[in-house]
């Protein structure tokens, strides 16, 4: 039976994440419904991560399997024509059939969007997190170096996770000024929770001076959630990209 991988881009700011949830919008649900709607079949869609409520995607990928012997270009076009207009289909491919959405990603990208200016944003309001008071972007970057490698994130993990395994391979974060806007890039094997709005909260914290770059070892440490920061919110952050082995 052939797997069908998609690649996806959405606006999340309607959702209540990925994942379906009961008498909740969610994303998962929305491609579910699109796949029975033009293939009058029901599947099960699996993702490649949970994006929260409220965060967005350019590079998500899911995959279902299906009885229906159609060309991959076939997905992309008739999906598309039926789904919401905030979310897309970037490209559909049929894959072996082992491939697994989740479990078969190597890496993934996310890049959370700073605008730091003192005027409220109106056009990005639903892309970006608005700070207005001074930000030491280097002290942030120094901060985050601290954090790369092979660790464990529990002070960066959300609640109310049934996650065993808090060890994550870090290998980049990244805080980059462009201008009124600060990105911060990150790129791990795996992300627990909420753990880069977690992260990304922190560093904050150190760029408002509330904390010093080098304290970030010891919350690393401590594998408690209340020595770390807040958690940044949602909606500036976005799923780039997702890595798997050719």
């Amino acid at each position: 039976m052939p797997i069908v991988k998609l690649v996806l881009e959405y606006d999340g700011t309607c959702y209540a994440g990925w994942q379906r949830q009961p008498d909740q919008p969610t994303i998962q649900e929305s491609i579910e419904r699109a796949i029975q709607q033009v293939s009058q079949i029901n599947v099960s869609v699996i993702g490649a991560g949970r994006t929260d409520s409220g965060v967005h995607a350019r590079g998500q990928v899911a995959s279902f399997r299906t009885e229906h012997d159609w060309p991959a270009s076939s997905w992309m076009r008739t999906l598309n024509a039926v789904l919401p207009k905030n979310i897309a289909v970037r490209s559909s491919t049929l894959m072996d059939d082992s491939f697994h959405a989740q479990h078969d990603a190597r890496g993934k990208l996310y890049t959370y969007r700073i605008l730091h200016r003192p005027a409220r944003p109106t056009i990005d309001r639903a892309f970006v997190w608005h700070i207005y008071k001074p930000l030491n972007d280097v002290s942030m970057q120094l901060a985050a170096a601290t954090l790369i490698g092979l660790q464990d994130f529990s002070s960066f993990e959300g609640s109310l996770t049934d996650n065993t395994n808090p060890i994550c391979n870090l290998q980049r974060l990244a805080v980059i000024r462009q201008d009124d806007q600060i990105l911060i890039e990150a790129y791990a094997d795996r992300f627990l929770k909420h753990m880069v709005r977690a992260i990304v909260g922190t560093v904050v914290e150190v760029g408002l001076g509330k904390r010093t770059p080098d304290s970030l070892t010891a919350v690393l440490r401590a594998q408690d959630r209340s020595a770390a920061g807040q958690t940044a919110p949602p909606q500036g952050l976005c799923l780039m990209r997702v890595d798997y082995d050719e």
